[in-house]
């Protein structure tokens, strides 16, 4: 398994012929190195439904007939549009033919602010837990630390978890620091962060918080191998 980190939130998973992309903020997207056109997902994760998340996913969907799988009531407006969607629910977990998907909880807020239809109520923030080849991936999507989270690491042996840190809307990197000790992944991940002026960090500060965990801060591009 390959994954890497595109800026802000994206990350990109290949798994044997299969390529993932979660939360794919794309297009007004001053880090990342992605662009709609070159890219061709055949599966799309969403952890809530801000626009800063769920970005390109129905061009993208739509261009390449991808599937998205997202929180249910983010996924069926995403139907209405077009898009081949699944809409699953905290707690959930399905197995897929490039692997199995589990929504976890999140704390935040999720809505979805379009010209067209205004401001849709999106269900549940969620987390992700993807398993594939002998791999667990985590992806935490905008939240602050909770309890839970200890539990979430007890039920799953964590290879690679990312983690906001931008604080503001999210985790800042204390917390952020705190959430990998309950996680226990055996790498972290920072994501959320310098996309915009409220959310700038240094992630070296956050790197020197976290005592029981590799942390990798990836540029954008950056890859890891699993």
């Amino acid at each position: 398994m390959q994954v890497s980190y595109h800026g802000h939130s994206i990350v990109k998973i290949k798994t044997g012929n299969y390529t993932i992309l979660i939360d794919p903020f794309i297009t007004g997207n001053e880090l990342t190195d992605l662009q709609v056109a070159n890219e061709k997902p055949d599966a799309i994760f969403l952890t809530h439904a801000h626009n800063d998340h769920v970005g390109d996913t129905l061009d993208l969907a739509l261009n390449n007939n991808a599937q998205v799988i997202a929180p249910v009531e983010l996924a069926n407006y995403l139907g209405s549009k077009g898009a081949k969607t699944v809409g699953m629910n905290l707690g959930g977990a399905h197995e897929f033919e490039f692997g199995t998907v589990k929504f976890t909880k999140a704390f935040h807020s999720s809505s979805y602010t379009s010209s067209d239809d205004g401001v849709i109520y999106g269900g549940m923030p969620a987390g992700i837990i993807f398993k594939a080849e002998g791999k667990t991936v985590y992806h935490a999507g905008d939240t602050e630390v909770f309890g839970d989270m200890e539990l979430i690491g007890k039920m799953n042996a964590i290879d690679l978890a990312f983690v906001p840190i931008g604080d503001f809307f999210t985790m800042g990197p204390q917390d952020a620091a705190f959430a990998v000790d309950l996680l226990k992944p055996k790498t972290v991940v920072p994501i959320h962060y310098n996309t915009f002026p409220p959310i700038k960090q240094d992630p070296e500060e956050f790197k020197k918080l976290v005592e029981n965990a590799e942390v990798n801060v990836l540029q954008v591009g950056g890859v890891i191998d699993l």
